[in-house]
């Protein structure tokens, strides 16, 4: 409301220097003969010169107060726009609001805007997820190292500790009277390096660290032959697989054979990794103490770990054990193979 009356001044200006122009060319200079007319002449009662000067107020405050709300109009439709644009809404919805009286210049500009926020937009959304990628990426390189450094620890100390242990009640056991209580000491002993292996090996990272899966698994069963009291027995082969499906089968061997070390009480151990029909076979089989089906659903930890990462990879699991015959952990990845191009063939 306060550009309207500078508005009608401005108006009322120009309209009187108009009128005063049309006077001017007819009734020639200002002279009381000839410019009498405009307080002599009556119109309804008014002079003359009185109708025009309501004339051009009139006129001055209409042409104002249009020109007010159109403009008005314009800045509640800008501003619709901008608050659109604010709010990230579809692009149809800023068109809608821009085709009522904006020129079409404005248009393009807005247009042109819109485009640059939305880049910007999916530019901030992904250096959000490359920052939070990068953050998980080196949680899990902590993690790592974490571990690697709780198995050196471990293996350098408790590890050692308790060989010196079992050396030296093996030693004191070989002669003829050995009392009960050491040869327990000397199974528990025993048990506590075969814990503590697991844990050595549950600790180790999973990745391959540019190896394939048969290195990776004839390296484990070589540094396990060395350490544990029974018998392994490996066949693998060499299979083609994606580095993740060879990761995780990688880690379900590790949990696997960890959870025999620790639980099994075996004497043999079994570890076949094959291809066979299409599919990547790791079957790892063991003649341990077992366990009931219904007691490892509702307390293995490792065996539903085992199942989470065969479908992590589209495999699947089949663990069977029978009490005092032993367990099997088979999983069966699908081999992806790559088909050739036949669309420039001729049949």
């Amino acid at each position: 409301m306060r550009q309207i009356l500078p508005r009608s001044l401005f108006f009322m200006s120009l309209f009187a220097a108009i009128i005063f122009s049309i006077l001017l060319a007819l009734l020639g200079l200002p002279a009381v003969n000839t410019w009498s007319v405009l307080w002599e002449d009556f119109v309804a009662g008014l002079p003359f010169g009185v109708w025009l000067f309501v004339l051009m107020v009139a006129l001055s405050a209409g042409i104002s107060w249009w020109t007010e709300s159109l403009s008005r109009s314009k800045v509640q439709d800008i501003e619709e726009i901008f608050q659109a644009l604010l709010r990230n809404e579809d692009q149809t919805v800023i068109e809608a609001a821009q085709m009522k009286t904006l020129p079409p210049q404005l248009s393009v500009s807005i247009l042109k805007l819109q485009k640059l926020l939305e880049s910007q937009r999916k530019s901030l959304a992904r250096i959000a997820n490359e920052r939070a990628e990068t953050q998980d990426q080196i949680i899990q390189e902590r993690l790592v190292m974490e571990r690697q450094r709780l198995a050196r620890e471990l293996h350098d100390s408790v590890s050692q500790q308790l060989f010196a242990a079992s050396m030296l009640l093996s030693s004191m056991t070989e002669g003829k009277q050995v009392s009960a209580g050491l040869l327990q000491t000397e199974k528990m002993v025993q048990q506590a390096q075969l814990e503590m292996r697991a844990l050595l090996l549950h600790l180790r990272p999973a990745a391959l660290h540019d190896k394939s899966l048969r290195q990776g698994l004839f390296e484990l069963v070589s540094e396990l032959k060395e350490k544990v009291y029974f018998t392994i027995d490996h066949k693998l082969e060499e299979v083609s697989l994606q580095k993740g499906a060879e990761d995780h089968l990688f880690r379900i061997a590790q949990e696997t054979l960890s959870n025999t070390l620790r639980h099994s009480k075996a004497t043999e151990v079994h570890i076949l990794f094959i291809e066979r029909d299409n599919f990547a076979i790791l079957r790892i089989q063991d003649n341990g103490i077992g366990f009931e089906s219904e007691q490892s659903k509702s307390t293995s930890y490792g065996l539903k770990h085992i199942e989470e990462r065969a479908i992590e990879i589209g495999a699947t699991s089949k663990i069977v054990s029978v009490p005092s015959e032993g367990t099997i952990v088979e999983v069966k990845v699908p081999i992806e193979r790559k088909i050739p191009d036949d669309t420039n063939s001729v049949s």
